[in-house]
């Protein structure tokens, strides 16, 4: 999907016991997937990343702009 654009954060939670996906460029999105390893939540992460993308799409709701490395620093 070419607009995968979008940062996702991949985060260890002891409280959860797992680690948790997020993606900060969504307003209201802090965790929005999890796995039991990284590579699960990468994966997951991705599936999320466009579940929620089409979900925008679908609603008529505007895409956030992705940050870009120029706009962190």
């Amino acid at each position: 999907m070419n607009s995968l654009k979008y940062q996702m954060i991949i985060q260890w939670s002891n409280e959860d016991d797992c680690f948790l996906v997020g993606f900060p460029d969504f307003p209201n999105q802090k965790w929005r997937s999890h796995g039991d390893t990284y590579e699960e939540a990468f994966h997951n992460g991705l599936e999320a990343l466009e579940a929620l993308i089409i979900a925008y799409k679908t609603s008529g709701e505007r895409l956030p702009e992705p940050r870009t490395i120029s706009q962190v620093a």
